[in-house]
């Protein structure tokens, strides 16, 4: 019987709370593109990086250019705005349509009226991140203001701020922390205001999110959806079909790529064999495993293991160790 591997990821344990099992999963970090203080005509465009773009108004204003009907929308000091799915935008010192000769070069003004940015990027490693990212719309606009409806959150871009002007050993670190917080919060606005969509809504069901939670925190068991829904103290059929509406896929396909996923990371992190990362995933059989983990993600277990092992050497300047066979 092959070893099973536990506490590989540290993953929480049991916390009856779905969000936080994929949050442990994102992969988070922060870079930031630009903290200055601009004067006269200016324009910002960080779109089209694959990354998550956001943007701060910490001082005077700006105007938001983007495709959508509302455009150009002005935007005040304490106003946090981000991209989910990397829409196209332009950050601009007015609201006309800014010269492409302006976009993304400091200006050499030094009079006229000061605005104060904070630009920067989330970037996710993991897949885990992609169905909330898809859940979310393509613009948020957050305000932080004082008295303004998202004020708790303006202390987490206040430490970032804080943070980036700072030349303390851990800056990275810190700021990679900080923008984990920021973008939970961020997710909490969303489903605190009722406006969320697909895993997001979700995990706000009574039923649904309780589903989720069930296989996150015991994705190893053999699960059918008639036992979550007799868990979930609903019917099958009535389970099935939320599931589906909500999360966009049945219980047993989003079980199957909640495994996949777990010994994907596995299979980075650790040297444990072919065996012992299926049967840690809820696999009795190691051959059963492979061809299910191959239709899912499209690699072959050895192939996740070389590539982010070859990746990491190609960083560090060193040549690849020999992986094991797919």
């Amino acid at each position: 019987m092959p070893e099973r591997i536990d506490n590989i990821s540290n993953r929480p344990k049991r916390s009856g709370d779905g969000l936080s099992a994929i949050l442990h999963r994102l992969g988070l970090r922060a870079e930031i593109f630009l903290h200055a203080e601009l004067c006269g005509t200016w324009a910002m465009d960080t779109s089209g990086h694959r990354k998550v773009p956001f943007h701060l108004v910490e001082q005077g204003a700006a105007w938001l250019h983007t495709a959508g009907p509302d455009s150009p929308r002005r935007l005040g000091a304490g106003d946090f705005v981000v991209f989910p799915h990397d829409a196209a935008h332009c950050l601009a010192s007015g609201p006309e349509a800014p010269a492409p000769e302006v976009i993304n070069r400091l200006p050499e003004e030094r009079t006229g009226r000061l605005t104060s940015l904070l630009c920067g990027f989330f970037e996710f490693r993991n897949r885990h991140a992609w169905p909330l990212l898809d859940s979310l719309p393509e613009v948020i606009v957050l305000d932080l203001r004082e008295g303004g409806r998202h004020r708790a959150t303006f202390p987490l871009v206040q430490m970032m701020s804080a943070e980036i002007e700072s030349d303390q050993p851990g800056r990275a670190a810190a700021l990679n922390q900080l923008a984990y917080l920021l973008f939970i919060d961020i997710l909490r606005t969303r489903i605190e205001a009722g406006t969320s969509t697909g895993l997001l809504a979700a995990m706000a069901d009574r039923q649904v999110g309780h589903a989720l939670n069930l296989i996150h925190e015991d994705f190893r068991r053999d699960w059918s959806v008639a036992e979550l829904a007799r868990a979930v103290g609903t019917s099958r059929s009535v389970l099935a079909e939320r599931f589906a509406d909500r999360v966009g896929k049945p219980p047993m396909r989003y079980l199957a790529e909640w495994r996949m996923q777990e010994a994907a990371e596995m299979l980075r992190a650790t040297d444990a064999s072919v065996a012992a990362v299926a049967a840690s995933v809820g696999y009795g059989s190691e051959m059963s495993f492979r061809k299910a983990f191959r239709k899912i993600t499209g690699w072959t277990p050895g192939k996740v293991r070389r590539g982010d092992r070859e990746r990491v050497s190609r960083a560090a300047g060193t040549s690849a160790p020999p992986g094991s066979a797919g």
